[in-house]
């Protein structure tokens, strides 16, 4: 008897706990359609069913008659996939015991946002190869901050709030639940889209009121500091490029027409939870004697003064870091943290040569280290300007004074489709990365105007394929959209991402 009283009070009671502990959360908007349904159970039951009907419904008989989805569950957290943006959502549990049904809940409503970068309309990833190995996988677009499955169907995107809408870059999963990317600052956010951490961008490295110029590459570490490249501009003497001097003054537009250009170099810069720089290093801090003083751009001598760093990778066991500079087609290896510059892989400058990678790789874009320890860039391979196409290049790091930087496996990336006018030069100047999956295969995205993405395997086979596209409606056609990077997370990472998620707090 007293069991009874007890489970009709909790019923009564239910409504009012429920709903501060039910999500989606009542009235929410959801940037995303992989959601996951959490709610508090009730005393005997033993399994739910959760009924999901399209619109916003008040009344049980119209909720009924529309619903789209019933999902059987014998625990209280189940995370489902909506079948479209932009629509108003009822929902309802189901407690069971036993296949007898104990109680039905209120009815919950959420819905779902829109934005065009997920209008399918307007906004495209087109497979062109369909998944094999790596179907439950998602990959997500910089730029508009999408999130797709393998079959080129949106699923999550970056909210326009915070601040946050605009032009993404380096957008990436951490292994703390977390996405982080560059957008104007560095962010770090949840699922939701709340911002959990924001980039002081204040200028206290490079000396710049403007801030610090966040570009590129923006990374999470296991310390749980971000480091992030920047930049710090500097007037640089304008000289011909057989005077080997050049010399280097504070920030003052007004050398301009004192025989000065404003030059870009580099910073790296590592932040504490708090937003506190505990360490950072400077490009210029390593110009005096050096060989840069004869390098020589092969396009532009304005070049001289944008080496152009565009990728790092952190080495975090043995305390190295990798600098990659696109125009100087070089890789630093830098000693953290003293900041020594221990290695430089590529080409040696000296009075009249033009730099080239030693042919080894070419304006390349990202930098990572395979699980046997070697190096691996995707190699935009631009030096020849015309028809040449990028390559993921493996390479293996000199063992001794007599050894040399080698490469050690190279694959050519291809195209399934383009539309470039007519005598257009196909040229990968500039975007594209290269991340080793679990399976050693490499996820690839090939940057510039062609963004083609694609998995290939060791053997060279390819697993999947997919471009990115935009539909110009003067046009009345699809063309290729120009992408910065790619990533990409499995489904169990994303299913931490969403019980990361500060909504959903246990």
């Amino acid at each position: 008897m007293t069991n009874k009283i007890l489970l009709s009070l909790f019923l009564l009671v239910t409504p009012c706990l429920s709903y501060s502990q039910i999500f989606p959360a009542e009235g929410s908007s959801l940037n995303y359609r992989i959601a996951g349904f959490a709610f508090p159970t009730i005393p005997k039951s033993d399994a739910y069913r959760i009924d999901i009907a399209q619109g916003r419904h008040i009344i049980i008989d119209s909720f009924e008659k529309n619903i789209i989805k019933h999902v059987e569950t014998s625990t209280n957290k189940e995370i489902i996939e909506l079948p479209a943006f932009g629509k108003q959502y009822t929902w309802r549990i189901t407690y069971k015991d036993n296949k007898k049904v104990l109680k039905n809940s209120s009815l919950y409503h959420f819905s779902t946002l829109m934005n065009d970068r997920i209008d399918t309309a307007k906004f495209r990833l087109r497979i062109l190869h369909a998944a094999e190995q790596h179907k439950d996988d998602y990959v997500s677009e910089d730029g508009g901050g999408v999130l797709y499955d393998m079959k080129g169907r949106p699923v999550w995107f970056i909210p326009d709030t915070n601040g946050m809408g605009g032009y993404v870059a380096d957008l990436k999963f951490t292994k703390n639940g977390t996405i982080t990317f560059i957008y104007k600052t560095a962010f770090e956010i949840n699922y939701d889209g709340t911002i959990l951490w924001k980039g002081p961008n204040n200028g206290s490295i490079n000396g710049d009121t403007a801030g610090e110029y966040y570009h590129h590459e923006f990374t999470r570490l296991s310390n749980n500091h971000y480091l992030i490249l920047g930049t710090q501009l500097i007037m640089c003497k304008t000289v011909t490029l057989k005077d080997t001097s050049y010399v280097l003054t504070s920030l003052d537009r007004s050398k301009l027409t004192d025989g000065y250009k404003p030059g870009r170099f580099g910073t790296i810069i590592e932040y504490d939870e708090t937003g506190k720089v505990v360490w950072s290093w400077k490009f210029t801090d390593h110009l005096a004697g050096s060989d840069f003083d004869y390098y020589e751009s092969r396009i532009d001598s304005g070049k001289r003064y944008d080496p152009h760093d565009n990728a790092f990778y952190f080495d975090e066991k043995n305390k190295i870091i990798y600098l990659g500079y696109r125009n100087l087609n070089r890789i630093m290896k830098i000693e953290y943290p003293s900041g020594k510059i221990l290695n430089n892989y590529g080409e040696n400058f000296k009075p009249g040569t033009q730099s080239t990678g030693k042919g080894l790789f070419c304006n390349q874009h990202s930098i990572g280290m395979t699980e046997e320890g070697y190096l691996y860039v995707f190699n935009n391979n631009s030096c020849q300007l015309r028809d040449s196409m990028p390559s993921i290049v493996i390479l293996k790091e000199p063992v001794s004074k007599d050894d040399d930087f080698k490469k050690i496996w190279e694959y050519t990336c291809t195209m399934d489709t383009i539309d470039f006018p007519a005598g257009y030069p196909k040229i990968f100047g500039n975007g594209g990365n290269a991340i080793e999956l679990s399976d050693h295969s490499f996820f690839v995205d090939m940057g510039s105007i062609y963004s083609r993405e694609f998995i290939v395997n060791r053997a060279k086979k390819v697993l999947w394929a997919a471009l990115p596209e935009r539909y110009i409606e003067t046009d009345g056609k699809w063309t290729a959209l120009k992408n910065y990077r790619a990533n990409i997370i499995s489904r169990k990472d994303l299913e931490q991402l969403i019980w990361k998620s500060e909504t959903y707090k246990p």
